[in-house]
């Protein structure tokens, strides 16, 4: 059972407009690169919402990831191209 008496609410539902202001946060330049974090991993967050951030913090890891390897991959087979040879 919850106790709501210290304002521990981090159980509740996030609503329409918590999400339109978190959406009009992000929007933000720079503040939307720290504001993830401070959702995913700060005390008074929503457990709902700190789950949503978690999972975009992962989600753009993996991403950063797959763009060094594709890229790296991409560059590495360009190199192998002899000069003038034509396509």
């Amino acid at each position: 059972m919850t106790d709501y008496r210290y304002g521990n609410n981090n159980e509740g539902h996030v609503s329409v407009s918590e999400w339109i202001i978190t959406a009009l946060v992000m929007a933000i330049p720079l503040v939307n690169l720290v504001m993830p974090f401070v959702w995913a991993f700060g005390t008074g967050t929503k457990k709902s919402k700190a789950n949503f951030f978690k999972a975009q913090i992962i989600l753009a890891l993996v991403g950063v990831l797959l763009w060094f390897v594709l890229g790296s991959a991409m560059l590495g087979s360009f190199r192998r191209i002899p000069v003038g040879v034509q396509l």
